[in-house]
């Protein structure tokens, strides 16, 4: 087929076709000339291109980079879940019906302590029915280190937008002391996260916590 044929250089021809592409074959259609290019990379059809697999009614929000539309599949879309007390990754696998390992994977979590020192988890989404008709965020999870299309299921998020870029920075502020703790305890990511938060934040208490917890494994023959 000749793209430069007068019907399929005409804008709001090409329009009407490329809104019932997916993203893959929008992507293809990019490459095909200028004038394909700027209609298939219109940023109304992409989104709506990124949605049509799973319908939820609106996807809020701008990604850092146009490449995140690239991919729709359901890994891109995720649950909100705030912990509260007494909460494990296990419990909330079983109360969404994923793996414990997806969780895990999901938020970069490598022990189980990692749970404590978070504000939430991002569930991943098991049953895509819940899409329907919802409305997703695009956020930066600072811990699963990815952006993500968020469901809160109990209403929107809880945040400005500006808050989520200062909690990036703050962040980023207290990586020399999870990456001293981890050196020092020879431990991951969550492990070294979860002492410093049960010792506020004190990275000699962290270190004391953890000696004393190891001292107790190694009497107990758990270590």
């Amino acid at each position: 087929m000749n793209s430069q044929f007068s019907a399929l250089t005409c804008r709001d021809t090409l329009r009407l076709i490329f809104e019932k592409l997916s993203v893959t074959d929008l992507a293809r259609a990019c490459c095909v000339c200028k004038a394909w290019n700027a209609v298939a990379s219109d940023d109304e059809i992409v989104v709506e291109a990124f949605k049509a697999p799973w319908k939820p009614l609106e996807v809020m929000g701008k990604p850092s980079s146009r490449s995140f539309w690239r991919d729709n599949g359901i890994g891109k879309f995720a649950i909100s879940h705030r912990i509260v007390r007494g909460e494990s990754v296990a419990s909330l696998a079983v109360k969404y019906s994923v793996q414990v390992m997806d969780i895990k994977r999901l938020n970069n979590m490598i022990s189980d302590h990692g749970i404590y020192s978070r504000e939430r988890l991002l569930i991943p989404i098991s049953n895509q029915d819940i899409l329907i008709n919802g409305t997703c965020y695009i956020e930066l999870d600072t811990y699963a280190k990815r952006e993500v299309a968020v469901m809160y299921l109990d209403g929107k998020p809880d945040r400005k937008p500006g808050t989520l870029l200062n909690r990036v920075t703050s962040d980023w502020g207290n990586r020399r002391v999870i990456e001293s703790l981890k050196r020092s305890m020879q431990v991951d990511d969550g492990t070294a996260q979860y002492y410093l938060s049960i010792s506020n934040g004190d990275p000699r208490a962290a270190l004391s916590h953890f000696s004393s917890d190891l001292r107790w494994e190694n009497q107990t023959g758990l270590a």
